[in-house]
């Protein structure tokens, strides 16, 4: 009788950090280790000799496309985010749009029946489900507390297997912000984010999928579009940016556009930390540019499953004093 090989099991010893045990939020897409690598694993599968960006976004996108010496164009705008497409997208290179604070789902609805070629970055809408067939990229670390991890939707896999990623050494802001509060864990942060510059693509790592197992996606997700409609509500008529709710949406912030351009700083000395979407768009952009408009004055105000409704009122007290 031919014996099974079976892998001893280790048993007693010290009791391993515990986490609740479920499911991702996306079980069938392929798990990667950093945004910008699934980007990179779309350039490499298709071939793309060009590749279209706009003006507002994260500079770490120029990664791949420099690392793939392939060519790149930027485009612009308009004041509802939806991209002013006034020249030829050619037969070999693609088009990337930004699912921008989530919000942006029914431009991708008309996108995808107008180009070929294109690429969803839901970095800032992780859960905005992918469209059939369109190639998606999501960065987890702009949602929840994990050191890294992405999804990518294609429909073209790499032959090769992936490495598997380790996360390790990239935790010490969450467990500090833990502990000591997130401004504590900030210099880590910092620190912990430079090294995910230039790693090759791998897979997920078992800590990152660990972790996004045990997540209650259900309730973050409500938090958010509760949160989101509560500022919404009582913001909407001093917000600068218009724009129309989706039936079937959960933000990443909440997009409030204001004149004063001090407004950020205001915010971060009351302890409300919220960032600019995105420093390198000053350098792309000159000032008459509605894009460099948008990275000065657009104030991102956090909404995420770590606050209630408390916490939205207190952070509206604070920006009516200067609004």
């Amino acid at each position: 009788m031919q014996k099974t090989k079976t892998t001893l099991r280790t048993m007693g010893g010290y009791y391993e950090l515990q986490l609740a045990v479920g499911k991702e939020f996306y079980p069938n897409l392929i798990r990667l280790n950093t945004g910008r690598n699934a980007l990179e694993y779309i350039l490499k599968q298709k071939g793309y000799a060009k590749i279209y960006i706009p003006y507002f976004t994260c500079d770490v996108l120029l990664e791949p496309i420099k690392k793939l010496d392939v060519a790149y164009q930027f485009y612009k705008i308009n004041d509802q985010l939806n991209p002013v497409i006034d020249f030829e997208i050619e037969p070999d290179a693609c088009f990337l749009y930004t699912n921008y604070f989530g919000i942006k789902q029914e431009t991708i609805k008309c996108l995808s029946r107008q180009i070929k070629n294109l690429i969803i970055d839901n970095s800032q809408a992780f859960f905005s489900a992918p469209l059939p067939g369109i190639d998606t990229f999501y960065s987890c670390r702009k949602f929840f507390g994990v050191p890294d991890g992405a999804y990518l939707q294609i429909n073209k896999k790499l032959s090769r297997k992936l490495p598997v990623d380790s996360s390790v050494s990239r935790c010490s802001h969450l467990l500090k912000s833990i502990e000591f509060g997130v401004e504590a864990g900030y210099s880590d942060f910092k620190r912990n984010n430079d090294a995910l510059v230039n790693n090759e693509i791998r897979s997920m790592s078992p800590l990152t999928q660990r972790i996004l197992s045990s997540i209650n996606y259900e309730e973050c997700a409500r938090i958010r579009k509760r949160n989101f409609e509560f500022l919404h509500k009582h913001l909407q008529a001093q917000n600068l940016f218009k724009f129309d709710i989706p039936d079937d949406y959960s933000p990443m912030v909440y997009p409030f556009l204001s004149a004063d351009r001090d407004l950020k700083l205001h915010l971060i000395q009351k302890k409300i930390f919220v960032a600019t979407y995105w420093p390198n768009v000053f350098k792309w952009t000159t000032s008459k540019m509605y894009e460099n408009y948008l990275a000065r004055c657009m104030v991102p105000l956090p909404i995420d499953h770590r606050y209630n409704l408390q916490d939205m009122f207190f952070m509206l007290n604070i920006l009516q004093q200067f609004i």
